[in-house]
């Protein structure tokens, strides 16, 4: 690699990892260029403007989710339904590193700048593209597998799946707690096992509670007063 290419890289690296961290708007350029160690000039040698920068990096963030997000996550995960909730178990995890401060970071620019950038509207799109294609590609390896029925819609499907994701984090990170995320996930599990019920032909038992909800149901039951006769 060369110098300049190297330096560049740094660049972006570091507008990646600050964009993250404290936004886009709170980030300025001598921010980016000591995060990279180099010069200011460097940075406007290579992005004559901090849009160009943000668009430099919402491409590299498409590049690097199958190396840095999803192989990582996958790796040993053969079942295609169990990889798309290693993918969610995997940003809960990063929830809990981090105590809350990082959400998704693609999100996170949505709500920042997709009204005032409309360049970057449009790779922020496409790296969601990038996001659903991918479990699309799980929810097809299903279908085909007979893991679920015929005539699921596999993109649909995920957006379901990013739909859930994006909310549950945003929740996760107002309340500080998993609470929602959780209850999201669980929610969405049920709804896939119900697909693969259809299937199968094997479902749950309508309405058979679970043997701790029956504990606590007893537990919340009080005992029934004998009449006297």
């Amino acid at each position: 690699m060369s110098p300049a290419r190297e330096t560049r890289d740094r660049i972006v690296d570091a507008a990646m990892e600050l964009f993250t961290l404290q936004g886009y708007t709170a980030t300025g350029l001598a921010q980016i260029a000591k995060k990279a160690d180099c010069n200011a000039g460097s940075v406007y040698y290579f992005f004559p403007t901090k849009e160009a920068i943000l668009a430099a990096t919402l491409e590299r963030r498409i590049e690097l989710l199958r190396p840095e997000v999803l192989d990582p996550i996958w790796t040993g995960v053969d079942d295609p339904i169990e990889r798309v909730f290693a993918l969610l178990a995997g940003y809960r995890q990063m929830l809990a590193m981090t105590e809350f401060a990082h959400g998704c970071p693609i999100g996170n620019l949505v709500i920042e700048v997709a009204e005032t950038h409309k360049h970057a509207r449009k790779l922020l799109c496409d790296n969601f593209d990038n996001w659903l294609a991918a479990v699309e590609a799980c929810f097809a390896a299903a279908i085909e597998a007979d893991k679920f029925p015929a005539d699921v819609d596999p993109r649909q499907l995920a957006i379901f799946v990013l739909t859930t994701m994006e909310g549950a984090v945003m929740l996760a990170r107002s309340y500080r707690d998993f609470r929602a995320y959780d209850a999201a996930v669980s929610m969405l599990r049920d709804y896939v096992e119900r697909l693969v019920g259809d299937a199968t032909g094997w479902s749950k038992p309508v309405g058979a509670p679970s043997p701790q909800h029956g504990e606590r149901a007893a537990r919340r039951t009080p005992p029934r007063r004998r009449r006297r006769r």
